[in-house]
């Protein structure tokens, strides 16, 4: 029987609502916005959505929009400076316990690093996988996650060493 795009859209978020909240968070950086995000994902799915061949292009369709929503919403945030309040309520209240700043470290690093060690060492996606979904090479990945980590360890040292 076939499915309505509703059900399969509650399917897609109870199967890849936290993936997509966490890529989305780690590119935007505010919980708010990612959440604003991952609706808007959500939506469009329902209303644009193609038929999948497989879980794996599902998964990689949402992917990709997530990361296309999320860049369209750092242009505008760009072309539209407003202070972030969410961030001024942490820096007021101080790092939390425990706080290693890999996420800050993280969050720093240019989107294409970020992407790429966010959906291999968060998501655990293999190489193939995200070249699919990021639409590069599985060699552009791999330079990508080395770069990435070499980034991540020279601003993680200055900042936190």
């Amino acid at each position: 029987m076939e499915r309505s795009r509703a059900e399969r859209a509650e399917a897609a978020v109870r199967d890849y609502g936290d993936m997509l909240f966490r890529l989305c968070f780690i590119m935007l950086g505010a919980r708010a916005d990612a959440e604003d995000a991952v609706q808007d994902v959500m939506i469009s799915y329902i209303q644009k959505a193609p038929d999948f061949e497989n879980a794996g292009h599902e998964k990689a369709w949402l992917i990709t929009t997530a990361k296309n929503k999320c860049r369209d919403m750092l242009r505008f945030r760009s072309r539209h400076p407003q202070p972030d309040t969410e961030y001024l309520e942490t820096l007021s209240a101080g790092p939390p316990d425990g706080d290693s700043g890999i996420l800050e470290a993280l969050m720093s690093l240019p989107e294409k690093y970020r992407l790429a060690l966010t959906l291999h060492y968060v998501e655990e996606l293999r190489v193939g996988d995200i070249a699919r979904a990021l639409r590069v090479t599985p060699s552009a990945v791999k330079m990508r996650l080395k770069k990435g980590r070499e980034l991540l360890e020279k601003k993680y040292r200055e900042e936190y060493m």
